[in-house]
């Protein structure tokens, strides 16, 4: 085989997915609060069978990506958001992020025996051990990026986020999580509700003190009241279940925003990343004439030879 016979990447074909109306941003006219209604319907399974991993982990990690889908939608600039949780326990790390045009993609490093000796059904704080979970936001190169960071206390990603929410945001907000395998497959969903006093420069909500915190506490009750079942159905329609949910405080549904399978990988930035390798590391990675990479987060293997890895080298 010749080295350009050698293919550029294995047969697991990375899919070309986008959920149009995966995020749903809402607002309540009866309450100071504003919301997303995450669900990655199709793409959650399509994310998630990229790796096998144990049911656990699988859902930790589905929960963790529409969470972040919907975090990065509530962006007001270019750029991307991540969570990223590392810990001493069989996760040793977790990490999920989305641009804010939609383009999300996640990973879990895991042990797997590990894994297997805890519990039919381990929550996160057992899955992730002790360790700490960042949320950052990346604006590009030419900004300086913000990092909130939490320490990993919480029985269950909605519980870290919470604290997040509350120490680095300083706001309070309301969480619900789910991901679970269903006949069509995986599915992964969020529900964030977050208190305003304003939104877009016009108050949605008019009230004394008394009656904005009232209407705050029946809006998070009214959101703890939602099932994951209801969230995970594909056949209820977002505008439906926002409607069923929160009725008696005027949900308003607003436009909605896509997600799509967004694995970042490209041949030509692994190639010059592996330009930059001495000759003794290349030597060490070759296995029959070719070096292989493989993508942690779509799995896809990319091969190269070493007049590959030069060429990258002089087109840099």
């Amino acid at each position: 085989m010749s080295p350009h016979d050698i293919p550029d990447h294995a047969e697991k074909p990375v899919p070309d997915l986008t959920v149009p109306n995966a995020v749903r941003p809402f607002y309540l006219e009866g309450a100071p609060a504003r919301g997303q209604l995450v669900r990655l319907g199709p793409l959650a399974d399509a994310l998630l069978s990229r790796h096998p991993m144990p049911d656990a982990v699988t859902a930790l990690l589905g929960e963790a990506l529409a969470l972040t889908a919907g975090l990065a939608a509530a962006l007001k600039f270019e750029g991307s958001f991540s969570l990223q949780a590392r810990g001493d326990g069989p996760v040793s790390m977790l990490l999920a992020d989305c641009t804010a045009a939609g383009a999300l993609r996640g990973y879990a490093k895991l042990d797997a025996a590990a894994v297997a000796a805890l519990d039919a059904n381990p929550s996160a704080a057992r899955l992730l051990g002790a360790g700490h979970l960042a949320f950052t936001v990346d604006q590009g190169p030419d900004m300086e990026r913000y990092q909130g960071i939490v320490p990993l206390e919480g029985a269950s990603l909605s519980d870290l986020t919470h604290t997040w929410f509350r120490t680095s945001q300083q706001v309070e907000a309301a969480v619900k999580l789910a991901a679970a395998p269903t006949p069509q497959g995986w599915r992964a969903t969020a529900l964030l509700l977050e208190r305003i006093a304003f939104e877009g420069g016009e108050q949605r909500f008019v009230g004394s003190p008394e009656e904005e915190e009232e209407a705050w506490r029946t809006a998070v009750t009214l959101a703890g009241s939602a099932t994951a079942a209801e969230m995970l159905d594909d056949a209820l329609a977002p505008e439906r279940l926002l409607w069923r949910l929160f009725h008696e405080l005027g949900p308003k549904a607003q436009g909605a925003k896509p997600v799509s399978f967004g694995c970042r990988c490209t041949r030509e930035r692994i190639g010059l990343i592996l330009a930059g390798f001495g000759t003794d590391d290349l030597d060490h990675m070759e296995q029959d004439g070719a070096i292989t990479v493989t993508c942690e987060f779509c799995n896809v293997d990319f091969r190269f030879t070493r007049g590959d890895v030069e060429e990258a080298g002089d087109a840099a």
